[in-house]
């Protein structure tokens, strides 16, 4: 099949044939220049092709009472290049949409990639600058919790839940052992063991997993809900662009486009009027996609425009190493009421005399983490998303004048010119038009549409049940969090409005926070962000925690 550049060069080729051999249709003597046509469209030998015309009583669509420059092979290679050139066009009209959705579900992709190993490398600095004696043993958790990450936000089967308590586990045992009860030697690995599988029954990091699992839910499902979402999109572009037509589009083309060749008029174009019937017809199902995809664009730009504060993966992300650094303290603080606990479950350690390693982090990976943590306000996904939302905005109605479309920009003869009614060169086509969709075909006089369409049918179930997805993650103004149910897998629920609880206020080390310039839903003070700790004594923990870890 050509390309549209050479399917444009060629068209250009045939109006130039075409306006010699147009002279000569009136009184066609000869059969020349479509024989001349014939082989150059469709590649074909000109050997069994008539000299001049003559009478063709075995064709089955052109059929006309003059005499004819077809003959029933003709026919059927005409009917092959009808379908294909309407594929052709289809696939011209799309290509822009097609582009614009591809392109920025790439660069989304991309940008989601990059953030995500920014915000692990910001979690290993974290552990090498704060808790040193814990970073090497930390990274390999690190590593997994942000793998996670990523493969839940491209599609993967992973729950968030889980990967959340999964790092938090791990991270237990290291807090135990170098900041609630440190020494010289580490505990055993069966010690450690039992204080990682005691970690949910003592909350030793008070109600910061849970913050995390609530922004995780409320960040990550948007995002992989949106990138879905893009991708399911290009799959309908791509089902409408290698469109099966039926017979009996197939012969309205044929008739439409080449029957003209067969009395010479080598040069007409289809009435307006005709070319609509014929258009409408044939993507009559197609139609049927607009309410859909219209919806499908709304949903995609609700959804976009609720994806900020909480709810923004990027926000979300660059901030988890915050949290995690409030954890971390929020269990120095309350060592010994975690001591007692741990005593309780797992009694007093078994001492064996290894030295912790060093952090050996890579310095010049510091160069790209918390010190240039400051971003382009133009750089930001949101904005990136506001963008592709703006552009794919033109596209709504695409799908519901697509036939109008390519008889205006492509198929049809302009108005006031004499056109091709389907039988002969008139001043104006007189049947009546018939409008979009399957309900207006009843009428049409070109093409008899019948039944429906499975591959557009199925479509379009796709296109209503990411429309429910893509709903069902807006938060207007409710919200939606994570929750496993009982097979293990992951629901959405709605709560209530944007709090502590959910990490809105953000963490009690801000300093972080304002360079990187994120705003919160619902900004509260030092008291209200940390209970727990009193005013000033996060830098007075840091500086205490840094002495028993270096």
């Amino acid at each position: 099949m050509m390309d549209a550049q050479t399917w444009r060069v060629g068209c250009r080729c045939l109006l130039l044939l075409a306006l010699v051999g147009f002279t000569r249709s009136e009184g066609m003597q000869s059969c020349e220049e479509v024989r001349k046509l014939f082989q150059w469209r469709l590649v074909g030998p000109v050997r069994g092709l008539p000299d001049s015309p003559r009478a063709g009583p075995d064709l089955q669509v052109c059929v006309a009472k003059k005499p004819t420059c077809c003959t029933r092979k003709m026919e059927e290679r005409y009917q092959i290049a009808a379908r294909q050139d309407m594929q052709q066009v289809l696939q011209t009209s799309s290509s822009a949409l097609k582009f614009l959705i591809s392109r920025n579900a790439a660069a989304f992709q991309e940008t989601l990639e990059t953030l995500i190993r920014q915000a692990e490398n910001y979690t290993s600095i974290l552990f090498c600058n704060t808790y040193r004696n814990m970073a090497l043993e930390a990274a390999a958790s690190i590593q997994e919790f942000f793998t996670d990450v990523g493969l839940f936000l491209f599609g993967a089967d992973v729950n968030p839940e889980e990967f959340v308590n999964r790092f938090f586990d791990s991270l237990f045992p290291l807090v135990y052992n170098h900041l609630i009860n440190p020494g010289v030697t580490d505990s055993s690995l069966e010690y450690s063991e039992c204080i990682r599988m005691a970690r949910r029954d003592i909350g030793p990091f008070g109600n910061i997993p849970q913050r995390v699992l609530g922004q995780m839910g409320r960040s990550l499902l948007p995002s992989r809900t949106f990138l879905q979402a893009l991708n399911l999109g290009i799959e309908v572009i791509n089902t409408t662009d290698h469109l099966r037509f039926s017979k009996e589009c197939s012969r309205a083309l044929l008739r439409m486009q080449y029957c003209p060749h067969c009395q010479g008029l080598t040069f007409s174009k289809p009435c307006m009027g005709y070319c609509l019937n014929v258009v409408r017809g044939c993507l009559a199902h197609v139609a049927e996609l607009h309410p859909h995809w219209h919806t499908y664009i709304q949903s995609l730009e609700e959804l976009s425009d609720a994806m900020h504060g909480t709810y923004d993966v990027e926000h979300v992300l660059l901030n988890f190493h915050l949290l995690v650094n409030d954890a971390v303290m929020q269990a120095h603080l309350d060592g010994q009421t975690i001591l007692e606990q741990v005593y309780k479950i797992c009694g007093r350690p078994v001492r064996k005399p290894t030295q912790s390693p060093r952090c050996s982090f890579d310095g010049s990976k510091e160069k790209h983490g918390m010190k240039i943590s400051t971003r382009n306000g133009e750089e930001t996904l949101a904005n990136r998303r506001k963008e592709f939302i703006n552009s794919l905005r033109l596209y709504r109605t695409f799908y519901g004048g697509l036939a109008d479309q390519l008889c205006v920009n492509e198929l049809a003869a302009g108005d006031g010119r004499p056109c091709w009614s389907g039988e002969d060169i008139v001043k104006s086509y007189t049947q009546r038009v018939v409008g979009n969709g399957i309900k207006a075909q009843s009428g049409n006089p070109e093409v008899k549409v019948k039944g429906t369409d499975p591959v557009i049918n199925q479509i379009i179930d796709k296109l209503k049940h990411v429309i429910q997805l893509l709903q069902g993650r807006s938060p207007k103004p409710n919200k939606w969090e994570l929750h496993t149910g009982s097979g293990g897998g992951v629901d959405e629920q709605l709560s209530g409005d944007c709090d502590d609880e959910d990490g809105c206020g953000g963490s009690g080390s801000g300093e972080v926070k304002r360079t990187l310039k994120i705003t919160d839903c619902n900004p509260l003070d030092k008291e209200k962000r940390s209970p727990s700790l009193p005013e000033g004594g996060t830098a007075l923990l840091i500086d205490n925690i840094l002495r028993r870890v270096q």
